[in-house]
This record gives C-alpha cells, sequence and structure tokens, in this order.
C-alpha cells in the first residue's frame, strides 16, 4: 500500500456527529488515528533536533576552546567534528523530510476529503425541511468550512505542536545539564508565556467563530441572489439586492475588525515576552560562566536555545491562534450541521417490494410540528394499477400527502402501507426506487441533458435514453442544444437548475426521466403544467402508454388532465371531503362540481378569486 493510502479519504464514519468538540472532533477523525500518530512522531522527532543543534554546537565551540586553532583536528576532536557533520547531513534533514512528506502526504490530502465525505453523507441524510429553512450556500459553505478547518487543526498539531512540545522538552534537558538555575529560569519563562496564551486563545475563538458565522452569512446571502437573478432583474432589484449584501458584508468587516484588534494586541504581547528569553537564559548563563559554573559552548548551547524558541514563540503563538480560530469554525458547523433533522431507516429495515402497487394510508396525520396544516385523519386505499387524482386548492395537503408517501417526512400519527409493508419498516432507497415523479418544479442538474435523463436510472444505455426522450417528446429539442462551451445535443449542459431549457421542455426532460425510471408507482404533481395546450396533447399518449400497468397519483389544478382517471378525490382542510368519478363527482354538484364550473383556462381558481 502506498503512503498516501495510509489513511482510507472516504471511509464512513459510525453513527451521527456529535455536538460537542472532542467527541465531533473524534468522529471525524475516527479510522486514521495510527497515520496520524506516526506523523505526529516524526514531527516530534524532528522538534528534539532543535536542542540537538544546539547541543553540539556547544559542543564544537568547547572542543575548540580546549585544543586550539593547531591541535583542533587531532585527537578525540575528529569524533566530534564527524558527529555534528553526521547530524546536519544526515540525521536532521532525513527526520525533518520524513515529517515534512507525513504531512504533506499521508495527512492533508486525506484528512479535508475524509471529513468533508462524512460531512456531506450526514447532510444529505437530513429532511427536506433542514435544507428548506437555511440558504443552500451557506449549507455547502458550513461543511466545506468544517472540513478546512478540522484538516488545518489536525495538521498543525502536528507540524506544530508536537514538534515544539519535543523542542520545549530536549531544550529543558539540554539546560538542565548546563545548571538547574538555568533550568528554571526558563520554567518560568514557560508558565508566563503559557499563562499570556491561556488569555488570549479563548477569546480568539470565540471571536473566530462568529467571524465564521459572519462569513457563512455573506456568503449564503450571494449564492441566494445569484441562484435566483432572473427574478431579482425581472422586478428590478438589483439595489435591494446589493443593500442586503452589503449589510451582510458589514456585519463580517465588523466580526473580522474585532478579531483584527484582539490579534494585534496578542502580536505585541508575544513579541514582549518573546524578548525576554534570550536576555534571561544568556544572560543567566553568562553570569554562571563568570562564576566558573558553565563553560563557553554552554553560552553558545543556552544562547542557540533562546534564539531558537524565541523565534519559535512567534510561531507556535500564531499557530496556536489559527487553530483556536479554526476551533471556533469548527464549533460553528457543528452548530449548523450536526442537530438531528432527519429520516433514518430502522437497523432491520429491508427493501420495499412492490408486486402489485396497491397503496394505503390508514388514520394518516401530519402537521409539521404545528397544531394546524398538513393533512389529518386521511383513509384512503389505492388499488394497484388505479389511476387516483387529486384536486384541491393550494395549502390544502396535495403535497404533504405526495411527500408522506415517499417518506420525506415521518407520519405524526397512522402509516402507509405498499403492498401490505409499512414504509417505515422497508429502506428509503428502496421505496423511492419504486416511485417516479414529475413535479411541478422540476429540478435539473447542471449537466448533460443525457445526465438528466439518466438520472432516472443510472444503468441505462444511451439507446434507452433516446428512446425514452423520445417518449416524452423531448428528444427533437435535444438535438438543437448547444451549450456555452459547444457541447450539442445530448451532450450540452443545461445550466444551474436547467435554466437554459424552458418550462415545458424541463418538464419534458423530467418526464424522461421517468419513463426510464419505470417504477410501479407513478406520482405526477402538476406533471404537464408548464407545458402549452399543443404540447400537451402532443404527449398525452406518451403519458397514457407510461401510466399503462401502474399505480399513479396524479395532482392537477387543470381539472381537464384528471377525466380519464379512474377516481378522483377533493382535499380541503387537510381532508378527503370528496371521493369518486369525474363523472360520479360531477352529479354530486359538490366541491369539484363547484371547481369544474369555476375553472378558467382549466385551472382552479384560488380562494380570494372566488
Amino acid at each position: 500500500m502506498k503512503i498516501s493510502d495510509w489513511i482510507d479519504a472516504f471511509r464512513s464514519a459510525e453513527g451521527p456527529p456529535p455536538e460537542t468538540l472532542g467527541a465531533f472532533m473524534r468522529w471525524c477523525l475516527s479510522g486514521s488515528w495510527p497515520a496520524l500518530w506516526l506523523a505526529a512522531f516524526f514531527s516530534a522527532a524532528a522538534g528534539a533536533m532543535e536542542a540537538g543543534t544546539a547541543l553540539i554546537l556547544g559542543m564544537v565551540i568547547d572542543a575548540t576552546a580546549r585544543a586550539g586553532p593547531e591541535a583542533f583536528f587531532a585527537g578525540e576532536n575528529i569524533a566530534v567534528l564527524v558527529g555534528a557533520v553526521a547530524f546536519f547531513l544526515i540525521a536532521r534533514p532525513l527526520l525533518f523530510g520524513l515529517s515534512a512528506s507525513a504531512n504533506a502526504i499521508i495527512v492533508q490530502p486525506n484528512v479535508n476529503p475524509l471529513v468533508l465525505s462524512r460531512l456531506h453523507r450526514w447532510t444529505l441524510g437530513q429532511t427536506v425541511g433542514f435544507f428548506d429553512d437555511d440558504f443552500a450556500g451557506r449549507i455547502a459553505q458550513k461543511q466545506m468550512q468544517a472540513a478546512r478547518a478540522v484538516t488545518d487543526v489536525v495538521s498543525e498539531a502536528i507540524n506544530v505542536v508536537a514538534f515544539a512540545l519535543a523542542s520545549l522538552a530536549g531544550s529543558i534537558l539540554l539546560l538542565f545539564a548546563i545548571d538547574w538555575r538555568v533550568a528554571l529560569g526558563f520554567a518560568v519563562w514557560l508558565m508566563a508565556y503559557f499563562a499570556m496564551i491561556n488569555w488570549f486563545l479563548p477569546r480568539i475563538r470565540k471571536l473566530a467563530a462568529g467571524r465564521a458565522g459572519a462569513r457563512a452569512m455573506v456568503s449564503g446571502q450571494v449564492v441566494d441572489t445569484i441562484t435566483n437573478i432572473k427574478t431579482v432583474k425581472l422586478f428590478a432589484h438589483a439595489d435591494h439586492e446589493d443593500r442586503a449584501a452589503l449589510g451582510a458584508m458589514q456585519t463580517f468587516r465588523a466580526r473580522a475588525l474585532e478579531f483584527g484588534y484582539l490579534a494585534a494586541g496578542f502580536r505585541f504581547a508575544l513579541m514582549a515576552i518573546a524578548g525576554v528569553l534570550p536576555v534571561l537564559l544568556l544572560g543567566g548563563t553568562i553570569m554562571l560562566w563568570q562564576a566558573g559554573q558553565a563553560s563557553q559552548g554552554d553560552i553558545v548551547a543556552a544562547g542557540a536555545v533562546a534564539i531558537r524558541i524565541a523565534q519559535m514563540t512567534g510561531w507556535v503563538s500564531f499557530t496556536l491562534m489559527a487553530i483556536y480560530s479554526n476551533i471556533g469554525e469548527i464549533e460553528d458547523g457543528i452548530r449548523t450541521l450536526t442537530p438531528r433533522n432527519r429520516v433514518d431507516d430502522d437497523l432491520d429495515a429491508r427493501d420495499l417490494n412492490v408486486p402489485d402497487g396497491e397503496i394505503v394510508l390508514r388514520d394518516l396525520g401530519f402537521a409539521y410540528g404545528r397544531d394546524k396544516g398538513g393533512v389529518q385523519g386521511i383513509d384512503l386505499t389505492i388499488h394497484a394499477g388505479e389511476k387516483l387524482g387529486i384536486v384541491g386548492a393550494s395549502g390544502v395537503g396535495k403535497s404533504t400527502l405526495v411527500a408522506l408517501l415517499l417518506r420525506l417526512y415521518n407520519a405524526e400519527q397512522g402509516r402507509i402501507e405498499i403492498d401490505g409493508q409499512d414504509i417505515t419498516g422497508v429502506t428509503q432507497e428502496s421505496l423511492r426506487r419504486n416511485i417516479g415523479m414529475v413535479t411541478q418544479e422540476t429540478a435539473m442538474f447542471n449537466r448533460s441533458a443525457h445526465d438528466n435523463i439518466m438520472y432516472g436510472r443510472p444503468d441505462a444505455t444511451p439507446e434507452e435514453v433516446i428512446a425514452a426522450a423520445k417518449k416524452a417528446e423531448a428528444h427533437d429539442f435535444i438535438l438543437d442544444l448547444v451549450d456555452h462551451k459547444g457541447r450539442t445535443g445530448y451532450a450540452a449542459h443545461l445550466g444551474e437548475r436547467g435554466v437554459k431549457l424552458s418550462g415545458g421542455q424541463r418538464q419534458r426532460i423530467a418526464l424522461a426521466r421517468a419513463i426510464l425510471k419505470d417504477a410501479p408507482i407513478l406520482v405526477l404533481d402538476e406533471a404537464t403544467s408548464a407545458l402549452d395546450s399543443e404540447v400537451e396533447a402532443s404527449i398525452q399518449a406518451a403519458l397514457e402508454r407510461v401510466m399503462e400497468g401502474k399505480t399513479v397519483l396524479a395532482i392537477a389544478h387543470r381539472l381537464s388532465t384528471l377525466t380519464e382517471m379512474d377516481r378522483i378525490i377533493v382535499m380541503d382542510d387537510g381532508q378527503i371531503v370528496e371521493n369518486g368519478s369525474h363523472d360520479a363527482l360531477l352529479a354530486q354538484n359538490g366541491r369539484y362540481a363547484q371547481y369544474w364550473e369555476r375553472q378558467s383556462g382549466g385551472f382552479i381558481r384560488t380562494q380570494a378569486a372566488e
């Protein structure tokens, strides 16, 4: 195995991400600890070389003082010189090279995708409500921010903290070898240094979290505006969006300034305390030399240690500041990403088997955690192969009913069965594989037309993709597509959310996707609402072929599209108020009949319009 593969960069984590910092870090890094400890060992070994450097310099100086110029290259000095050359040309470069390689090859390229893939998998499992309640850009920013921050914390902890601690330990041992009083002075300085660090870093951590949150809001605001740029232009609200973005940027600037003031104060305090160390160690060792208790080599060794530690102080302190800043960003990401807003499979969930396609709703209720809204008390049986139309004004629970069937939410009361199987006891993947759906607001990826259609069945052949497009009356316009990179036909990319297509073209591609999927249950949620009458008529035969042998739920405001349904239910205030065929419902002269009479262009008027 190559050393670059010592960490499995895409290994799944066990369980949900914890909501406390230490446990969250362990969750992010689980499975990678042996490689991380090895990298830390190499870094610590390289750090110990710093004290070794001062020790060897001191030995060379003492040997020089004892032998004088004429006898320096004779006798016992040869061993000292050979050891020094071997140390500087072989041992020191080798350990520093191993340390750098471990961090650059094992740690950094693997930890970031390891953490990001785990956070992304977790986020994908959240309910649609989680995404509805936040900016898409902000959620993506939090994922990438947290992954980058965890990577930086790990990398710097290995590259700097382990290195520095080993350097300090070696320096203390060296100074004890010179004189315990010099070592004691160094220990006192270390306590003062750590006290300063202890005062600054928690404050840096807090301000960094605030700055990260403000930065994410800027990203969310900008992405939200760009995502809806056509609406912004149509309503001439560029100035309004500019003000909203500037407001978010002003907040970010204020948080960044707070952080900057503290960082500047930290740097000043750091330089002041770093300047004390050379004076303390060199002055103390010179006094001991004057008293005959230290050698010239001891002065050089103490001076080398003092200068190196003073220089390292700035490096280490700013690294610690960066680590604490990253910890603040990790905690900010934890608050956004770890809350459980999910529909999870049972541990013993099995795959759904759909030999017939009968759907039974038993006392079904769901109100999104509120007292009112959604649906309540729904009892309904949709027989295998039956085509059911669903009618009702906006907000009466039609889409909620479909969302519960797809288990985008768990019902708050009652249950749904498909061919006798409670959908809460089957895997969500198998449930949704058996349900094809075309919605009013059709989702498109910024990928090729071929890839968007093949999303219905990833193992489909190109011939099957084209056949599905032809059935959906999409083949001809796809052949005419050209994107900004010159790709044509089925290879042309559709733009973000399919913006390069008309509403009717998007829905025909969505129909082709559903045709290719060929699931036994089909849901049509205003599937032809974006099509003009001529296009709708041209694909009506294709729709009828698609519906053959399937259990169909069709939501529509254009009632003319439902006249051939086997049965139609009318919903109002989250309940089924009428149930029957088109002719039977007209004969009842109830709510459905009123809708039929009041249609204008085939659509149900809203309550306000009535």
